[in-house]
This record gives C-alpha cells, sequence and structure tokens, in this order.
C-alpha cells in the first residue's frame, strides 16, 4: 500500500529538514577551513586577468579599512539572524542556559570553554541569533575576539566582522570595553587554539590556570567576568590525539606558536553516510551555559595579587557551573572539569 497524500508530504518536510541541517553544518566546516585562503587565492589570480580591477578596488578597501579590527570590529544585525544558524542549531541541537541575568548598565569579560575545534557552541549561542541571546540578555551588545591572523585573510575578514569578531590583542579590546555606553560583553576563548589539541570525545580539559590576560582585562574597565561552559563542544568530532612527548605533538605546539593555528586531526561523519568518515559534524547536542558575573572592580594598573585574587574566583566559579549541570547535560556524575 503506497503512501500519500498529508503523510508523504509530511515525510519529505522531514527529510528536506534534515538535508539542510546537515548541509548548514558542513558549510561551517568548509568555511571554517578554506573560506580565507581560498579568497586569497582568489584576489591573487585576479591580478592577472581582465577582472583585474575587482582585486585592485578591494586591496585599495582593504588598505584603508585594515584598522578597523583593532577597533572594535564592523558587526551586522542581519548577519546573525540568518537562517541557516537556526538549521544548525537544530542539526546538533544547540540550546542555550542562562542562570543568571547580566544587567545591561555594566560591561562584560565573558571567559568561554571549550575552545573545541571549531567553536560552535560560543558561534551559534553567542554570536548569532540562533537561539535568540538577544531575548535572553536584553540591553547586551555581544562581541568576539579572535586570532589577529585571522583579519590577513581578505573577504574572510569582513565576514567574521560581520559577526562581531575583533582582534584579541589589548589595544582592540582595551578599545572595546571603554566606550561610554555600558552593556558591552566581550567573549573570549580564554583556552585559544592550544586548547584544541584536549578536543577529546567525553573529555573536558580547559587550559586556564596560566591564562590571567582576560582577568587584567576586566581589571582594568571594571568589567565582570562571566564563566561560559559549552557542554558537548569535544563530542562533534573525533580527534587524532599525540601524546606529549612525540614528534607529532612537538610540530603541532610549534606550529602554534608561528602561526596561531594548531593543526589537528579531526574527522567527522561523511556527507550522504554516518557510517562513513568525512568533514560533517557528528549531531551531538551542545549546551552553552553562561553563569552568573562576578563583580570585579575597576583598577587601571592591576597588582599580581588582585589578578590572582579574581582568577581563583573565575576558576572556582567555573568548576561549579560545571557540576551544578554536567548531569543535566549528559555528563556522568563521576566526571569532573580538568584544568590545565
Amino acid at each position: 500500500i503506497g503512501v500519500t497524500g498529508p503523510l508523504c508530504v509530511s515525510a519529505m518536510e522531514i527529510l528536506q529538514k534534515q538535508w539542510l541541517e546537515i548541509i548548514s553544518a558542513y558549510l561551517l566546516v568548509l568555511t571554517f577551513l578554506f573560506m580565507g585562503p581560498f579568497f586569497s587565492l582568489l584576489i591573487l589570480f585576479l591580478l592577472f586577468t581582465p577582472l583585474w580591477s575587482f582585486s585592485v578596488l578591494y586591496l585599495v578597501w582593504l588598505f584603508l579599512d585594515w584598522d578597523t579590527p583593532n577597533q572594535g570590529g564592523r558587526s551586522f544585525r542581519f548577519t546573525r539572524h540568518w537562517t541557516i544558524w537556526k538549521q544548525l542549531r537544530d542539526y546538533y541541537p544547540v540550546k542555550l542556559v542562562k542562570t543568571a541575568e547580566l544587567p545591561s548598565d555594566r560591561n562584560y569579560v565573558l571567559g568561554s570553554h571549550p575552545h573545541g575545534i571549531m567553536c560552535v557552541g560560543t558561534l551559534c549561542n553567542l554570536l548569532t541569533e540562533a537561539n535568540d541571546v538577544s531575548k535572553y540578555f536584553p540591553g547586551i551588545r555581544i562581541s568576539s575576539a579572535g586570532l589577529n591572523s585571522l583579519f590577513y585573510f581578505p573577504i574572510y575578514r569582513d565576514y567574521i566582522m560581520s559577526y562581531g569578531v575583533c582582534s584579541v590583542n589589548r589595544r582592540s579590546l582595551d578599545f572595546s570595553l571603554s566606550q561610554p555606553q555600558h552593556g558591552k560583553a566581550m567573549v573570549i576563548m580564554v583556552g585559544g587554539a592550544h586548547e584544541a589539541l584536549y578536543a577529546i570525545p567525553g573529555q573536558h580539559h580547559v587550559i586556564l590556570r596560566n591564562r590571567k590576560g582576560f582577568v587584567r582585562l576586566a581589571l582594568r574597565h571594571g568589567a565582570s567576568l562571566v564563566p561560559v561552559y559549552s557542554f558537548g563542544e569535544n563530542d562533534i568530532f573525533h580527534l587524532k590525539v599525540f601524546s606529549p612527548n612525540t614528534w607529532q605533538y612537538l610540530c603541532q605546539v610549534a606550529f602554534k606558536r608561528v602561526t596561531g593555528y594548531s593543526p589537528c586531526i579531526f574527522w567527522g561523519r561523511g556527507l550522504f553516510s554516518a557510517n562513513s568518515w568525512g568533514l560533517v559534524p557528528f549531531a551531538r547536542p551542545i549546551t552553552t551555559v553562561v553563569g552568573r558575573p562576578i563583580p570585579v572592580p575597576q583598577s587601571l594598573h592591576p597588582s599580581e595579587e588582585e589578578v590572582d585574587h579574581y582568577h581563583a574566583l573565575y576558576m572556582q566559579a567555573l568548576e561549579k557551573l560545571f557540576e551544578e549541570h554536567k548531569e543535566s547535560c549528559g555528563v556522568p556524575a563521576s566526571t569532573h572539569l580538568t584544568i590545565m
């Protein structure tokens, strides 16, 4: 007996929805890996074709706009509302959990953990409107800090800036948090690219113990510290892990020191089959929990004692956040956060 009518239409809609979700997840990976190099080569190639004027015009724009990432970047509301982010949210799925209010009469430094391979939880929940973050935290303008070298790639720099990403250097961060209008929240991936080397499924390692620059930033501007943890971030890819004493690991660390990137060998599922390997992330739930703000006084020249004090408070708050929410996010009660 054939299936016709509403049931058939419903099945087709479900299948179409699933494919849109898979393609959205795949496009993010391709953008993450190849968009920067692709447009760099394209701009260079066009210089030797009849379309050379396009490259010249963009390079002039690049010269004039070079300092924008150091001045808070340039975000656009419409890119945060693209439908693709809703599809990406539903693929995993990605959820956002709010534990406390963030009043808009002050600024915030959000420490986001873990980095994972692609920071999917942070991207979906904080840099886009996939889960309507502006309704969770009204009056808060969220930006994020990214590697300085990302802004050397033509076109790609403009793309990531459209989501509120700026350079992760002192000048840029100080500029963003020193604006007269309060309600600014700066997201910093505290563990950085090095943390991607520990994005092992089922494990929860964060590089934090000796990372104190974000605390100094908060003290200089009197911005409250907010711990953020994305459960499931490490589960969307398999990762080839090398022992610390091997030459492969040493090469990874050396490459990261030179370029800022951590070269990882990772894989997911295939585009057309969940039973084959490829670059499509595994559909694993990701839940980003935004913790309670830690009030920080302003100190233009904070002492090491002040930095150590608020850094210790932050680590305690992050551990508490992890323990309070781990079981509801599918993490076994016996699993604990490892701070490196």
